[in-house]
């Protein structure tokens, strides 16, 4: 763990894609990604789910005898979609219940490639913090510049006032997992107050 950090790192949400389809670049990159959250003894956060990107970075902590600890609701379980080998898997009644746990209960969180729901978990992530609700940090881990043109909307939003400038501080991206590890756990105090007084345009 990075003690020089002004925030004290001991767990981080990772959200990614459940598509079986998941390039090969994004699976490596998830790999890595475990790696060195696992070096960093890092317990990894994640929607339970056993396929895509989210069971390989499953598959890899425990292949490495790291920590996973799955959230995942009820109907995801009775479809057969949960991960039989992550053994700390909080089973929740709803998607909202599985959002708040990941997104309240973690010390920061990083964004691989995924769809849509992965987006939704992006854009909910970055509302709670701008409204002072979190504080930790949020990093998009921009492989092959896959956000490329999501970011480039967020400069769309400012560019026609409906973002503050100031705004594109919540988050922060990398392009690799190494550089996205050494944000998370570098990236300067979120003020919550200051952030709520300056939510609106």
């Amino acid at each position: 763990m990075n003690t020089n950090s002004q925030h004290m790192i001991s767990k981080v949400s990772v959200f990614c894609a459940s598509s079986s389809k998941a390039k090969k670049e994004f699976r490596k990159a998830a790999d890595e990604l475990a790696d060195l959250l696992i070096k960093n003894n890092l317990l990894i956060q994640y929607g339970g789910g056993g396929a895509g990107l989210m069971g390989q970075l499953a598959d890899r902590v425990l292949e490495k005898n790291g920590k996973i600890r799955g959230i995942i609701p009820q109907f995801m379980v009775d479809e057969g979609w949960m991960h039989t080998g992550v053994k700390d898997m909080l089973v929740v009644n709803t998607m909202a219940e599985r959002k708040n746990i990941i997104m309240t209960n973690t010390d920061g969180i990083i964004i691989l490639p995924g769809g849509i729901g992965t987006l939704e978990e992006l854009t909910e992530a970055m509302t709670l913090k701008q409204l002072g609700i979190i504080d930790v940090p949020i990093v998009i881990l921009n492989i092959n510049g896959y956000y490329d043109r999501l970011c480039s909307f967020f400069e769309k939003m400012s560019s026609e006032n409906l973002l503050r400038n100031e705004h594109h501080q919540l988050w922060t991206k990398a392009k690799t997992p190494d550089d996205a590890v050494h944000q998370l756990l570098n990236s300067p105090k979120w003020d919550k107050t200051k952030a709520r007084n300056s939510a609106a345009i």
